[in-house]
């Protein structure tokens, strides 16, 4: 079969999943939960779940992990029956109480695996696997979540792409969980590939401490300064928050999308950058992850830019190495950050255990980021022009005030109708995710990479960057009608990354080589 063709019908044929005996059980215990024979806790929805819940917000979380081996779907089911159901949310649907005004509420059922874990028969012989893995992924999309059942899915994919020899595709629906809580339960269900029997362990960031006398009769001072910037950022980001809900709108750019953008299929594309030389130019110019891979992207949008609009210019005689960047650009990027306090990987594995301090659910704000498009002569210009936005957003408290409080304030309808006009008006979302440090397996086999994205959104372009083990992959998922190219959009950040280091180098900031 060719990569590019039936893919529809590659979805309804599905391999009767094995062993059956295994299966079987697994359906008995959730039956009995669902029957009311074990302990079964009905949940009300969140304000955020139910904000997912409307049909004007039909977001979807999806996860590609690329595994060294070939999926052996038997010992793929045990692990499931170990790990995914034991946790209520993958094994409850969301009904509305008639008795209590209509609420919404997660309440355990019996689960049909045929429907949740979706194993094709694939022809070994196809042409491109990684092709193949693509047009699938964008398949997915196509196709609503059946929210009368426990929205996610499993789909094991048993082919070999350029980087991995399997691929298994999860999908969540949005209204089940954050980002954030999907890959840390995700990867609280890894094990390190070399001691089958432990968690990962995520990095943690370095505090840098004051001594106590740093300040010394300067501290009150300082504290009543930083107070007053907090409030005043605050301030200024919700005026241009509600601007942006008003009539503030980005600029029209090749990879601005349309009204309606958010109902169109997506192809997600990832590339593996080396987290080395992400560390390289972090340590060599004293700054974060954050702030480089910030400056990756900007750089990276920034080229790819000024291609297209070369490429659209109507003279013929404009070059990819003459700046043909409109002047005063408006890009912003919508930035997701979780709300939830730090925590161990322990933590995160009884999130949906009572009393743990780290909830399941929904727990993120949002702000919005502008990116500086164009092509300084110093590539390090991207990373001090990044600094400077992290720094100053770190001083804000628009995260908390932008989706929390409204929508405690507000309630979801409202709330959800004023995200979107936000977020339609500009022009992506970028996304960061810590990674396990050690190689680590997921359905019992080594993991090869992880590129987690998100559809639904009304932006034509959504970034993310995942790090795992010294890797870091960036993945992109677009609408096609809007950016034809996503792999050359890839290698432009590739590019940059490779562009800031050097610079890096040839300035002298590297000392003796290390990371």
């Amino acid at each position: 079969m060719d990569s590019n063709q039936g893919l529809s019908s590659v979805g309804l044929r599905k391999r009767t999943l094995k062993p059956l005996e295994l299966r079987r059980t697994v359906e008995r215990e959730c039956a009995k939960t669902a029957n009311g024979e074990t302990t079964a806790e009905e949940e009300p929805l969140t304000p955020a779940a139910r904000l997912f819940q409307l049909p004007s917000i039909n977001l979807c979380i999806i996860v590609a992990m690329g595994l060294k081996t070939e999926i052996n779907i038997g010992e793929g089911i045990k692990w499931l029956e170990q790990t995914l159901f034991k946790h209520p949310r993958f094994t409850s649907k969301v009904v509305v109480d008639d008795k209590k005004g209509g609420e919404k509420r997660w309440v355990q059922t019996a689960i049909d695996l045929d429907y949740h874990i979706i194993t094709p028969d694939l022809d070994p012989n196809m042409n491109s696997g990684d092709q193949f893995v693509e047009d699938y992924m964008l398949d997915i999309t196509k196709t609503p979540m059946d929210l009368s059942r426990p929205p996610w899915e499993l789909h094991v994919l048993n082919v070999k792409t350029s980087d991995a020899n399997s691929v298994v595709v999860f999908r969540i629906h949005h209204s089940a969980g954050d980002g954030a809580s999907l890959m840390s339960f995700l990867l609280a269900c890894t094990r390190q590939l070399s001691n089958p029997e432990a968690l990962p362990t995520l990095p943690t960031m370095k505090k840098r401490m004051a001594s106590s006398g740093s300040w010394g009769n300067w501290s009150f001072f300082f504290a009543i300064w930083w107070i007053f910037r907090l409030m005043w950022n605050t301030f200024v980001d919700v005026v241009l928050f509600v601007a942006t809900i008003l009539f503030l709108k980005d600029s029209q750019t090749p990879i601005k999308g349309p009204p309606g953008v958010g109902r169109t299929p997506r192809r997600f594309v990832h590339l593996t950058l080396s987290l080395d030389d992400i560390k390289l130019v972090k340590n060599a110019m004293n700054m974060t992850i954050n702030d480089v891979l910030l400056g990756i992207t900007q750089a990276g949008l920034s080229r790819y830019l000024n291609r297209r609009y070369c490429e659209d210019a109507k003279d013929g005689g404009a070059t990819e190495k003459t700046d043909n960047l409109p002047k005063n650009i408006r890009l912003r990027s919508t930035v997701v950050f979780n709300l939830r306090p730090s925590a161990g990987i322990q933590d995160l594995a009884d999130m949906m255990e009572k009393g743990s301090k780290v909830k399941w659910g929904n727990a993120v704000g949002y702000v919005l980021l502008p990116f500086n498009i164009s092509l300084p002569n110093n590539p390090l210009d991207y990373i001090h022009q990044a600094k400077a936005i992290i720094d100053r957003k770190k001083s804000s408290l628009e995260a908390i005030c932008t989706l929390g409080l409204a929508l405690k304030t507000l309630g979801a309808k409202i709330t959800a109708a004023l995200s979107l006009r936000a977020v339609s008006n500009t022009t992506c979302l970028f996304s960061n995710l810590v990674g396990p440090k050690e190689e680590v397996s997921f359905l019992g086999h080594p993991v090869a990479y992880i590129a987690p994205s998100i559809y639904g959104l009304p932006h034509a372009l959504t970034i993310h960057f995942q790090s795992y083990v010294n890797k870091m992959t960036i993945c992109v998922a677009v609408d096609e009608g809007v950016v034809p190219d996503p792999h050359r959009l890839c290698d432009d950040f590739g590019e940059s990354l490779k562009l800031i280091k050097n610079a890096a180098i040839e300035r002298g900031l590297v000392k003796n080589g290390a990371y």
